[in-house]
């Protein structure tokens, strides 16, 4: 089981019935992806497991209905094209009319350095634009949801505490920010996932604040939360790994200290589902959580902020109103420049 554990939170006893609702899991098909997608399934939500391996989602999905559970389907997405993002969407919304829960769960992690030919690198394609799109597409059948009577509306952002090893304080004026290559880093590949995670909180938390401040009632009532599911064991089943015939042997040497990714989806269960995230929504809206469901200042650039989470309490200190106004302005500067490169490629 690891060093992780949660006594305050378990899907199985807290998550409320899900019946007659719809979720939409990306990276469903396998580790804390395919966690969430059971997790959902077993409290009655229709989940659609949206990936791009369709053999590997139907083996998912009959591994799944081996335990009774019927309500999950596949929908295929290949999110290092966001145009594939809004083809699914597409997809999505001519078979359902609502959505009450969306997890952008999959992500690239340990990538070479490629530039797409939309002139972006593969991982924020995959960790940030992609997810973007979606997000936009599915906005209409999330505000058609939203507006009916006691719906409970949520997008989900899986981040990582990998964001808080971001060296300095990056802003995302223009593409060629979101293109760093992190050579200046001892480990450039993890340093560019880091980046990603650090967008992905951004991105949640501007996208929380434009919804809430719509002056659509619907769309208000929709909220955005990021999450970070702790240190958990998918590492060896990371294709890199299977391909040098090292899964046992990473899984040997991580399990003790890992969580297993059925525990590993708690924090994600939690923010899209619990009901004290629906009853203080603005507490939670835009708010970033750590295992289980302890919300926490997503900031930091040093080993203390890494080491020691800041719980976020009702009063501010002078120096939290200010970072939660460097938040704002980062987020909305990333927001725009996402918004520029869709619109002058068409997307």
């Amino acid at each position: 089981m690891g060093i992780f554990s949660s006594k305050a939170f378990n899907p199985e006893r807290d998550t409320p019935d899900l019946t007659g609702k719809v979720a939409l899991v990306t990276g469903g098909n396998a580790g804390i992806g395919y966690a969430t997608v059971e997790h959902l399934a077993r409290k009655g939500a229709k989940v659609y497991m949206a990936s791009r391996n369709k053999e590997k989602a139907e083996a998912a999905i009959a591994k799944l209905k081996a335990l009774g559970l019927e309500h999950v389907v596949w929908l295929e997405l290949d999110l290092s094209d966001p145009r594939n993002a809004k083809t699914a969407a597409q997809e999505f919304t001519n078979k359902e009319n609502r959505l009450d829960i969306l997890i952008h769960n999959a992500a690239a992690v340990f990538e070479t350095y490629e530039i797409m030919p939309d002139g972006v690198q593969r991982i924020m394609v995959v960790n940030l634009i992609s997810p973007f799109v979606l997000t936009r597409e599915l906005l209409p059948v999330l505000k058609n949801t939203a507006s009916q009577p006691e719906s409970d509306v949520r997008v989900v952002v899986i981040s990582s505490d990998g964001h808080k090893l971001v060296r300095g304080k990056p802003r995302f004026k223009t593409i060629e920010d979101l293109n760093d290559d992190c050579s200046y880093s001892w480990t450039p590949s993890f340093a560019r996932y880091c980046l990603s995670k650090l967008t992905n909180v951004l991105y949640a938390f501007e996208l929380n604040r434009r919804l809430a401040s719509s002056p659509d009632p619907a769309e208000s009532r929709i909220m955005a939360i990021s999450v970070h599911p702790g240190f958990v064991n998918t590492f060896s089943q990371k294709p890199e790994i299977a391909r040098l015939h090292l899964s046992l042997l990473v899984g040997l040497l991580v399990s003790p200290f890992a969580a297993t990714p059925e525990l590993g989806a708690y924090n994600t269960v939690f923010a899209a589902a619990a009901p004290v995230v629906r009853r203080e929504r603005e507490k939670y809206g835009g708010g970033y959580l750590v295992p289980v469901g302890k919300l926490v200042r997503p900031d930091g650039t040093s080993w203390s902020s890494w080491l020691w989470d800041r719980e976020v309490t009702d009063s501010k200190e002078k120096e939290e109103i200010e970072e939660e106004r460097e938040l704002d302005e980062r987020g909305r500067e990333l927001w725009d420049t996402v918004e520029k490169f869709l619109k002058e490629k068409g997307i």
